[in-house]
Formats: C-alpha cells, sequence, structure tokens
C-alpha cells in the first residue's frame, strides 16, 4: 500500500494523515472544504513543529511529511489510484454508511476501506457495500501521532488476508495493532465509557466535584488524566454517542448515559471544541491561568 486517502481532517483525519505521511505514504486528505483541509494541514505542520522542539524530527522531516499530503474537496478525486481508504468522519452511523455507499462505487475492486469509529459496527459498515470482506476498522486512539494503540476491528465478513494486511500495516506506522472482535464499543469504549459515564453519574448524585473525582482516579489509580477530564478531551458528543450506540446494542441499562451528560450536549457543553464541559478552557480562563503563574 502506498498511497492513502484519509477522510475527515479533524482532529482524528489530520492525525492519522500526519502519522502515514510521515512514515513516507502518499496521502490524499479529503473534507468538505479548503478551510477544514487548511486547518487540519496547519495542525500537522504545529505537530511536526513539536516534534521539531523535542529534537524527534529534523525540519527536512517536517517538509518531506507535509510534501506527502495533498488536499481534496472532491471524493471522487481524492479517492482515485489509491490503495486504502481511512474514513474518519463525525461518528454518526448515517454519515458513515453514506460514505461507504459512495466508497465502494468510486473506488477500485482491490481497494480496503477501513473506518476509524470508535463503535459503530464493522459489519453493518461492509454490508452496504459489494466488497464486505475488505472492509475493517481501525481505530487509532487520539492524539494519533503520540498513541501507540490502533484497535483492528473485524467485520462479520472481513477477510483474513486483509486483516493480516491492516495488521502489518499499523505496524509499519510504528502502531500497535491489537485484533478485536466486532461488537459495539469493541474493547476501548466498552469499558471506558461506562467509566466516564459512572464519574458523570458520581457528579450528578452529588458524592464528590469534578476536582475531587478526577483528583481520586489520578493519585489512586494511576489514571494519567480524569475520567471527566478525558471526557472534555474525547467530545462530550462523541461520548454520548458511544453510550448510544453500546445501549442500543446490548440493550443494556448500564450502558444508558447519564442524564447530565445528555443535558450539557444538548446545550453545547461538549469539552475542549466548544470552551466549555466539566473544565472552563475558554480564553478567559487560559488567560486567568497564564496570569497566575506570575502572581
Amino acid at each position: 500500500m502506498n498511497t492513502i486517502a484519509v477522510i475527515g481532517a479533524g482532529t482524528m483525519g489530520n492525525g492519522i494523515a500526519h502519522v502515514f505521511a510521515q512514515k513516507g505514504y502518499k496521502v490524499n486528505l479529503i473534507d468538505v472544504s479548503k478551510a477544514f483541509l487548511d486547518k487540519g494541514v496547519t495542525t500537522i505542520a504545529k505537530n511536526l513543529d513539536r516534534m521539531i522542539s523535542k529534537e524527534r524530527i529534523t525540519e527536512a522531516d517536517k517538509k518531506a511529511t507535509l510534501a506527502n499530503i495533498d488536499p481534496y474537496t472532491q471524493l471522487a478525486e481524492g479517492v482515485t489510484n489509491v490503495d486504502l481508504v481511512v474514513e474518519a468522519a463525525t461518528e454518526n452511523i448515517e454519515t458513515k454508511l453514506h460514505i461507504f455507499r459512495e466508497l465502494d462505487a468510486l473506488c477500485e475492486a482491490h481497494v480496503v476501506l477501513a473506518s476509524n469509529t470508535s463503535s459503530i459496527s464493522i459489519t453493518q459498515i461492509g454490508a452496504v457495500t459489494q466488497r464486505p470482506d475488505k472492509v475493517i476498522g481501525m481505530h487509532f486512539m487520539n492524539p494519533v501521532p503520540v498513541m501507540q494503540l490502533v484497535e483492528i476491528i473485524r467485520g462479520y465478513s472481513t477477510s483474513d488476508e486483509v486483516t493480516q494486511k491492516i495488521m502489518e500495516l499499523s505496524k509499519a506506522l510504528g502502531k500497535t495493532p491489537t485484533e478485536v472482535n466486532d461488537y459495539p464499543g469493541f474493547v476501548a469504549n466498552r469499558i471506558l465509557m461506562p467509566m466516564i459515564n459512572e464519574a458523570i453519574e458520581t457528579l450528578f448524585h452529588g458524592v464528590a466535584g469534578v476536582n475531587e473525582i478526577d483528583t481520586v482516579m489520578k493519585l489512586g489509580m494511576a489514571h494519567p488524566m480524569g475520567p471527566l477530564q478525558l471526557a472534555d478531551f474525547i467530545g462530550l458528543d462523541v461520548c454520548l454517542s458511544i453510550l448510544h450506540v453500546m445501549y442500543d446494542g446490548f440493550k443494556n441499562p448500564k450502558y444508558a448515559p447519564c442524564p447530565l451528560l445528555v443535558n450539557m450536549v444538548a446545550a453545547g457543553k461538549l469539552g475542549v471544541k466548544s470552551g466549555e464541559g466539566f473544565y472552563d478552557y475558554s480564553a478567559s480562563r487560559k488567560a486567568e491561568k497564564v496570569a497566575a503563574q506570575f502572581n
């Protein structure tokens, strides 16, 4: 596999494009507007600059990585002459099914179609194509350039050959691929999201405050980030979407999202991306934190 198409230039998409391009693969980065693409490439450049400052790569490495990325606003153009497509669009089942129907019609028969979905059924996605044996889950962790894990999810019809090919490709990226079967939430989110939801329930019922809950989990359980801060980082809307997928898939009340999470998403308090979630990420609060360092 030499040329990869990545659909979506957001947080996950630009991270996936980054790691492929840095390893020498040609990447067609696809999004609906030039503005989104420009923002994604700018993010990649900033992350590469951070790596330069830590002396992990050189300026020449940065230039070579960026030269490997070509932006496209038209899906048909972006998936021409590629070997693999990695979809990293929003975590919405109808959106993904629509994209995969289009990809199946546009891509050559040999092209493998992968989804970065964090919870949605690969079997269901594959079923809307004429190549379910070549549809697979490739769930990268955020931030993609830093995190080692890639969950490789086999749909009901995913072939052994495609699974092995994607496992080897993940290793070539310097990642650690872990094969899992196709059930709601897979492994990472099936375990993580109930923990986050329980932390929100703990806050909802007044057992402790935000900082207290996160401190207990960081210092008591050696988590690098508390569950409420992590939820803000992931996006509360994404957490809610994943919980809905698991609740609908298992029909088990333990996956029902906490009413506080539902209300926060309805109010537009989505975490880091909106400037406020369980914590305040607004410009004024950031300014207060900077000022506090000098007082």
